[in-house]
């Protein structure tokens, strides 16, 4: 399958819009970028079961103190990912996707975690099984991940948002690492997103089952319509929260919003959630800009 038309039409106006928006905006954007990072953080280590909040995951990433004792791990996990993150922010210019980018990344984001497995794919022993998935045996891990790699570089012909959707159900499939393969696929969305101009996105918790369910869809029949349009819904709230900013809007929250205009609070939502309006989320609380 094939990101529909209608979407690819709709990212586009919003592209050519936010392009023309950002110019000479570019503290703003960075601005956003940095507030964003403990949503994103919180959002891709819930995902993986941690039991961090957003805001104890915001205290962790300020270095402020958490009201209750929270794991070793859970605190590094934080951090961890934050700082691929920032990291991964000034390295799109210039550098492409390859083996030493992917691997560099894991390094950072499961130092102090696990040391033996930090940086590098799975060995020789080293199997891993994903609900009923046995991922493949270790010693194909390189020549696959080459592959995927290869297959995407070259794909000069197929929809940006479909090769991603594809790259990233591969590389999951493939699961290289012992651990952090989930963290590391949704960082690498985004590092290619921002190689193409475009703002990341995050993957949400609340919305996890659907995204398993993209896993499943193409372990089972190869499809990737589901994954398709995660991802476009994921870039265009996005899309839409960076143009809100940069037209210098009045943000409040939909339920005021629907108050104001006489509207039901559930249609609007719905609408949110299909993303047919300019709406978008912070901290999970559906916002709109007038």
């Amino acid at each position: 399958m094939a990101t529909p038309k209608d979407i690819k039409h709709k990212i586009d106006i919003l592209k050519h819009q936010y392009d023309s928006l950002k110019k000479g905006k570019e503290s703003l954007l960075d601005l956003l970028f940095e507030a964003e990072i403990p949503e994103s953080v919180y959002n891709s280590n819930a995902i993986e079961n941690s039991t961090l909040t957003i805001s104890e995951t915001e205290k962790i990433l300020m270095d402020l103190e958490v009201s209750r004792n929270v794991s070793v791990r859970e605190v590094f996990e934080a951090k961890n990912l934050a700082q691929v993150f920032e990291y991964i922010k000034g390295k799109t210019v210039n550098d492409g996707l390859n083996e030493e980018l992917i691997l560099l990344l894991h390094r950072m984001l499961i130092g102090n975690i696990d040391e033996k497995v930090a940086g590098r794919f799975r060995q020789k022993g080293e199997y891993v099984r994903v609900g009923s998935h046995i991922v493949p045996a270790p010693e194909h891990v390189h020549r696959l991940v080459d592959s995927v790699l290869l297959e995407y570089s070259s794909d000069h012909t197929s929809y940006f948002l479909d090769k991603i959707a594809k790259f990233h159900l591969v590389f999951e499939h493939i699961h290289p690492f012992v651990d952090g393969n989930g963290r590391i696929g949704r960082v690498l969305i985004n590092y290619q997103l921002m190689q193409l101009g475009f703002p990341p996105i995050i993957i949400r918790d609340k919305e996890k089952t659907v995204y398993y369910k993209t896993f499943k869809e193409y372990g089972e029949d190869h499809k990737t319509k589901s994954m398709e349009k995660v991802l476009a819904l994921a870039l265009l709230e996005s899309l839409h929260k960076r143009i809100t900013y940069l037209q210098g809007k009045k943000i409040i929250r939909i339920s005021e919003y629907a108050r104001k205009t006489k509207q039901r609070p559930n249609v609007l939502l719905n609408k949110a959630k299909r993303q047919t309006i300019l709406s978008f989320r912070e901290k999970g609380v559906w916002k709109i800009g007038i």
